[in-house]
């Protein structure tokens, strides 16, 4: 009877022990993927690693807020988020300056209170914290003739030209205003959904929405450059902020900004890029792999080494033919091959269930930012709509240019030095 009692108790240790490690290691990639700083919370998620029948405590994951404000919008500079949404709205008939104001006042209000934790009203979040919320607000370019501001738009705003390979749908692009929301859990996201859609009232409606999603915080055992549908590292080489040329290519200046209101800002490029699975799955490995140029593995180049080794495109193999071939995507969509063209992409998957033809309704939802979209995404797309291998297997449905201003200042709401200069 003592061997049967010990027997039990040692795989009740186990099932314990077993269920803390998982538990720990979820906390622990929180905190790299994130690059948080594990504090009180540690020793919360302790106690609850050694309490399996208790509730997980408030984790890393859901106590990291970003803050409101500063020199930047939030939802640019942040890792990228577990769930997403991107929400369009046209200013109402007769709606204009005013109304766009008042509009911006409420949302920059509720934006600052949710991205501190607990939610809305409506308490779809009531119990979560801020889980990395982040809101984020642009102008499209009709914004600017419907309230009267046609002075005021910059001429970045210009519309993106035609590509040969897009199939637009209209009704899916443009708006007056854009709203991106993310956040690492996906109830805290909807809950501010929900808030900016009920704040509108009836000063907007909606244009069009989708929703995106990424792999989740600590999912993976050590951070790493997140994995697109097709399976292939997908954010190698983006610029970051540490590069001493990151703020020139990514934001526009504060000094000279043109137009002034724009200082600190940023430019957004949203396109919904559907990825035709069943064909790429077609596709033997290496060829998917001479597609991209890059090996599906680790996102390492096909001539060698790591994720972050520089390919060498005039690299030549056995067969006489150079190893990244010249339409490969990773060739053709480096800076050093468009005159030095950068931005920074920071994009979310989507699925929006099967098709009537049976084929996925699934791919990217691209967003881009630089400091001028005729410096950064129109040269790069323009090379790749004339000759990309990726380009037989994506579909770009929809597109979007917006405005983004800099960060609102202590007191102020986004766009007021638009709206009220």
């Amino acid at each position: 009877m003592q061997d049967s009692k010990d027997r039990t108790e040692t795989a009740e240790r186990a099932s314990v022990d077993g269920i803390s490690r998982r538990r720990l290691l979820g906390t622990a990639g929180a905190v790299g993927a994130g690059g948080l700083v594990l504090g009180a919370a540690g020793g919360a998620a302790g106690y609850a690693a050694a309490s399996p029948d208790a509730p997980a405590a408030l984790s890393t994951v859901g106590s990291t807020e970003v803050a409101w404000g500063g020199a930047h919008q939030p939802g640019i500079l942040q890792p990228l988020q577990a769930r997403g949404h991107l929400i369009a709205f046209d200013l109402a008939p007769g709606a204009g300056r005013k109304e766009a104001a008042a509009l911006l006042k409420r949302w920059s209000a509720t934006a600052r209170r949710l991205m501190k934790g607990g939610g809305s009203d409506a308490a779809v979040a009531r119990d979560a914290g801020p889980s990395s919320l982040t809101v984020t607000f642009g102008f499209g370019r009709t914004f600017f003739s419907r309230t009267g501001l046609e002075k005021q738009r910059p001429g970045a705003l210009d519309p993106l030209p035609p590509f040969s390979s897009d199939q637009v749908d209209p009704r899916r692009s443009e708006g007056d205003l854009w709203v991106q929301i993310g956040a690492d859990d996906a109830l805290v996201a909807f809950d501010a959904l929900r808030a900016v859609q009920k704040d509108a009232g009836q000063a907007a409606k909606v244009r069009w929405q989708m929703n995106g999603f990424n792999r989740s915080p600590g999912a993976t055992a050590e951070p790493m450059t997140a994995r697109n549908l097709m399976g292939q590292v997908d954010g190698t080489n983006n610029p970051k902020p540490s590069e001493p040329d990151f703020d020139r290519r990514i934001f526009v200046p504060d000094s000279g900004a043109d137009p002034a209101w724009m200082a600190g800002g940023s430019y957004a490029v949203v396109r919904r890029i559907r990825m035709l699975l069943d064909d790429w799955d077609k596709l033997a490995l290496d060829a998917q792999e001479k597609v991209i140029g890059r090996r599906k593995s680790d996102g390492a180049p096909l001539t060698g080494g790591t994720e972050t080794t520089e390919p060498e495109l005039d690299k030549v193999g056995a067969d006489g033919k150079v190893v990244i071939p010249l339409d490969a995507h990773a060739r053709i969509s480096r800076p050093d091959q468009n005159g030095g063209a950068a931005m920074l992409r920071r994009p979310f998957s989507y699925h929006d269930g099967i098709a009537a033809d049976g084929t996925p309704d699934a791919g990217l939802l691209f967003i881009c930012w630089q400091a001028d979209p005729l410096r950064g995404f129109i040269p790069v797309q323009r090379k790749l709509d004339r000759g990309d291998a990726l380009s037989a297997f994506i579909r770009h449905e929809s597109s979007g240019l917006y405005a983004v201003p800099g960060g609102p200042g202590e007191g102020e709401y986004v766009g007021q030095r638009l709206l009220e200069g």
